[in-house]
């Protein structure tokens, strides 16, 4: 039990140059409040209605963050939390715990006006207090929202080199294998008798193939029927793969007419190893083509994570490409954009001034706009987000738009404001817009608005060049 509020309130390293009859003030209006261990104090979305000062005992600050529970530290004896004036904070952000038995002065808001009023040195601590937990506050979240953002991007970009890594492993391993019947075939080849004339008319076919081999549009229906009909053609001349030969041959939409020709230059002996062996070019170089698209799908999404973090670059005001910012940005987020369906749409001006800008904070900037739009598409059919760019005067705009159920007209106000979120509990910190109009207005001298209505909702950002 406390016997002197006054006693301990002079313990406040904050209020150690405040008068003496202010603290004696605060002692007379607010009231001592006990806790036992454990017991919450408050949760998230409780109203917060006054100033406390932990006397004894601990206050356990912790937040539900994607899913599990953060914690953001033990408010320790001496220390001041809660309301205060000037501060715009209503609810709770978290939820408070006690630790140990917990005893704290508690001054309700309503006696606000009147400190503000009589007890000058007293107010400037507490706003002063204010700025300096807003400030370490928003410092910790920000750095949790990087390190959230960092872990989604990752599960990203872990999703998106599945699929070419593995590619390049199969190929390869595919290749390995089609050159190990090389020696084997190879008997066959140098028996075959033929004239250059002959050869050149193989290779020839081949290299035509080949080089039209991503040009082949076949549909499913054409592919199938090409098949069947190869099938037959191989079976009819004693090939034993006929199948596997078809495949291939399909691919590069080789067809029994072109096997038929190059039969006729040939002895009847000599069909099958040259039929084998147009098969081991064709499958080779399918395999080396998968390998190698593969390869430039890994080096682009590593080119993109190096231009998204700004790998290898000063932190200082830069002149960069814009659009290249944002492609980076569409790069990391591409697995959100297949997973919910949703078409990108991108109107970028061709002859767009490259900026002086901040580059790493900018991709921040498209990240969290970007990624606020996809949440908003979940579930809506047909999405789309179009991302627009132009030159205006000497500001450059950029607008994301997307086709979502809006923001609702007496809440578009405050979403710039600090912690304020409409997603549901553990999946947003309300920091991620706060963050982007930091960015803009402060760091680039630009400015960023909405304007919203259901089915439409555009985010603006200008900024001088």
């Amino acid at each position: 039990m406390i016997a002197d509020v006054l006693t301990e309130l002079k313990k406040v390293p904050e209020f150690a140059g405040v008068p003496e009859e202010q603290l004696q003030w605060l002692a007379d209006k607010g009231s001592i409040l006990t806790y036992e261990d454990g017991y919450k104090v408050f949760t998230a979305g409780d109203s917060i209605d006054g100033l406390q000062i932990v006397f004894s005992g601990g206050l356990n600050l912790s937040r539900l963050q994607a899913g599990s529970r953060k914690d953001f530290g033990t408010y320790e004896p001496l220390e001041i939390l809660g309301r205060l004036p000037y501060s715009r904070m209503k609810l709770a952000a978290g939820e408070g715990t006690a630790v140990g038995t917990l005893v704290t002065y508690f001054l309700h808001c309503d006696h606000f006006k009147e400190m503000i009023s009589t007890c000058y040195e007293l107010t400037e601590v507490l706003v002063h207090n204010m700025t300096d937990r807003v400030r370490d506050f928003t410092k910790q979240q920000q750095q949790n929202d990087k390190m959230m953002a960092l872990g989604k991007l990752s599960a990203g970009l872990a999703h998106e080199l599945n699929n070419p890594s593995a590619a390049v492993v199969r190929s390869a391993q595919e290749l390995k294998k089609n050159l190990t019947y090389i020696p084997e075939k190879f008997k066959k080849v140098i028996n075959i008798r033929s004239s250059d004339e002959i050869i050149d008319k193989v290779n020839g076919l081949l290299t035509s193939k080949i080089a039209s081999y991503e040009a082949t549009t076949l549909s499913l229906m054409e592919k199938t029927e090409l098949e069947d009909t190869m099938v037959a053609w191989l079976e009819e001349n004693g090939l034993t793969n006929a199948y596997a030969l078809a495949e291939t041959f399909t691919e590069f939409n080789l067809k029994p007419e072109d096997l038929e020709s190059v039969k006729s230059s040939l002895r009847k002996e000599d069909l099958i190893p040259v039929v084998g062996w147009m098969n081991q070019m064709l499958s080779t170089e399918k395999l080396v083509g998968e390998i190698e698209e593969a390869s430039k799908r890994i080096n682009t999404l590593v080119c993109s994570v190096k231009g998204y973090t700004h790998m290898d670059q000063g932190s200082d005001k830069q002149l960069a490409d814009v659009h290249l910012g944002i492609r980076n940005t569409l790069t990391m987020l591409a697995h959100k954009f297949k997973k919910n369906n949703i078409k990108l749409i991108k109107n970028f001006q061709p002859d767009l001034p490259p900026a002086t800008i901040l580059v790493s904070e900018m991709n921040q900037v498209w990240t969290n706009i970007i990624d606020n739009a996809i949440d908003a598409l979940e579930g809506v059919p047909d999405s789309t987000l179009e991302i627009l760019t132009k030159k205006d005067r000497e500001f450059i705009i950029v607008s994301i738009i997307d086709n979502g159920p809006g923001i609702p007209s007496d809440i578009v106000d405050k979403i710039f404001d600090p912690f304020f979120t409409t997603k549901p509990v553990g999946k947003g910190t309300g920091l991620g817009l706060e963050i982007v109009r930091q960015i803009v207005n402060q760091q680039h001298n630009g400015k960023v608005d909405v304007i919203s209505r259901p089915g439409r909702t555009e985010f603006r950002v200008c900024f001088p060049i």
